[in-house]
C-alpha cells in the first residue's frame, strides 16, 4: 500500500490497496476510498465521505468537511459522494450535506481547478468543469458538462443547465437554461455552439437548440407563453430537456443581453 510515513489515515477509514497516499495528508474514520484514486501531499478528507474510482486529489484540498451553514447540527450526519475519474486540484474544497442524512454529490470525470469551492448539498453532473476561484453555494445543481469560468460566483439554490457555460467573474443567481453561454450578472449571450457540436449534437438538432432559444428569448413573449407555446410542438428529447428546465424553474431564468452591451460592464471581466 503506498502510504507516505507521514500520512495519518484512521484505523477505521476504509481504502483500497491500490489508493496512493502523500505526505501529510489526513484520512478520518468513516472516509471511504475505491482503486486507483491518488491522494496528493497535504490533502484532508474527512466525515462520511465516499469516493470512487481513479481519482487525483491534490495538494491542500479539504474534501468532506463541514458545511458553511450557521444552522448546521455537528451530530447530524451527513455525506458527500464523489464519482469516478474526478480531479480536485490545488486547494480545492467540497463540503458535505447539511440536512441529516444529506448529501453533496459530484458525479464522474469533473475537473475543480484550484481553489474551486463546492458548497453543501450540490449535485454536480458528469464532465463538468469548474475553474479556478470558482464558488458553488449550497443546494446548486450543476448539469453535465456544464463549464463554471474562472472567479464566477453562484447563488444558492440555483440551478446550471446541460452544456452551459458560465463567463469567468460572472455573478449569478438565477438559473441558466440548458446549451446558454452567461456572462455578466444573471445574463444569456447565445447558445453553447461549440460546447453542443463537442458532445455530438449535429447540424439538425444545433438548429431545433437555436429554435427554442428563439422562441424564449427573441419572440418578445413572456417565458409563461413562450413555454406554452413550445408545448404546441413536438421536439427532439434534448430540446424538451430544455423547456422541461425553464418550466420547472422556481428562481426564475436569466434574461438576454446583447454581448456588445455585457463585456463594457467591469463585472464580467471578458475581453
Amino acid at each position: 500500500m503506498p502510504i507516505h510515513p507521514t500520512a495519518i489515515i484512521s484505523p477505521k477509514a476504509k481504502l483500497d490497496s491500490s489508493v496512493d497516499v502523500g505526505p501529510n495528508v489526513i484520512i478520518e474514520e468513516h472516509v471511504k476510498i475505491a482503486a486507483g484514486t491518488r491522494i496528493w501531499a497535504n490533502a484532508y478528507l474527512t466525515g462520511h465521505t465516499e469516493i470512487g474510482r481513479n481519482n487525483e486529489i491534490h495538494m491542500g484540498a479539504v474534501i468532506g468537511h463541514e458545511p458553511q451553514d450557521l444552522k448546521f447540527d455537528r451530530t447530524c450526519r451527513s455525506y458527500l459522494k464523489i464519482g469516478d475519474h474526478n480531479v480536485f486540484r490545488e486547494y480545492c474544497t467540497v463540503h458535505r450535506g447539511t440536512e441529516p442524512e444529506s448529501a453533496t454529490v459530484i458525479g464522474n470525470e469533473c475537473y475543480l481547478m484550484a481553489t474551486a469551492h463546492v458548497g453543501h448539498n450540490c449535485l454536480i453532473g458528469n464532465n463538468v468543469i469548474i475553474c479556478n476561484c470558482a464558488l458553488v453555494a449550497g443546494h446548486v445543481h450543476v448539469g453535465d458538462r456544464a463549464f463554471l469560468g474562472g472567479g464566477a460566483v453562484f447563488h444558492q439554490s440555483i440551478r446550471i443547465g446541460t452544456i452551459s457555460m458560465v463567463a469567468g467573474s460572472a455573478a449569478i443567481s438565477k438559473d441558466i437554461p440548458p446549451y446558454s453561454i452567461a456572462v455578466g450578472m444573471n445574463s444569456i449571450v447565445g447558445i453553447n455552439t461549440v460546447g453542443l457540436r463537442r458532445a455530438g449534437f449535429g447540424s439538425a438538432l444545433r438548429t431545433e437548440v437555436k429554435k427554442a432559444h428563439e422562441l424564449l428569448y427573441h419572440s418578445e413573449m413572456k417565458t409563461t407563453e413562450a413555454v406554452a407555446r413550445a408545448a404546441e410542438t413536438s421536439w427532439p428529447a434534448p430540446v424538451q430537456e430544455f423547456w422541461d428546465f425553464i418550466r420547472s424553474s422556481r428562481r426564475g431564468i436569466c434574461a438576454f443581453a446583447r454581448f456588445s452591451d455585457i463585456k463594457e460592464d467591469s463585472i464580467t471581466g471578458v475581453d
